[in-house]
């Protein structure tokens, strides 16, 4: 069963990717074992997508979602990270220690500040961390525009 997991894990990715492409961003999932949190800490939102397989609907259903518009999160300062492996005992596992399929949306202090059990689209992601403390505080810091 392992040998079909990923070629269903690469084509999510390719479809993601090609979708980015499409869309003009260069915006790809991370995977959590690639993660250096001390290199992202306050320069990345994580979005942290976790599963025990690639295979899970709720995970595929989310990586297509966040794939319909990858501008919106970038703009936002996003990495999307992806952990489907529960026996790599990554660190951000470790750290947040997911059961099954679970969204969490961290601000860039890297604390978790949403967790949730099902997918959620990109509209609802954004509104939610258009709500965290860091993003308010980015909003109302930069430059009015034309001024």
């Amino acid at each position: 069963m392992t040998h079909r997991m990923k070629p269903l894990y690469a084509f999510v990715l390719s479809a993601f990717a090609a979708t980015a492409a499409l869309a003009g961003d260069a915006f790809v999932p991370v995977p959590a074992a690639q993660v250096v949190i001390s290199e992202l800490m306050f320069v990345k939102r994580p979005v942290v997508i976790f599963a025990d397989t690639p295979n899970d609907p709720n995970f595929t259903r989310q990586m297509e979602l966040i794939a319909r518009d990858p501008k919106s999160l970038a703009d936002r300062g996003v990495v999307v990270i992806t952990d489907t492996d529960p026996a790599a005992k990554t660190e951000l596992r470790q750290k947040l220690r997911p059961r099954g399929f679970s969204l969490v949306l961290m601000d860039k202090d890297w604390q978790p500040e949403i967790r949730k059990p099902l997918p959620w689209d990109v509209r609802e992601i954004s509104h939610a961390i258009d709500k965290f403390p860091l993003r308010r505080q980015e909003v109302n810091e930069r430059p009015a525009a034309g001024g």
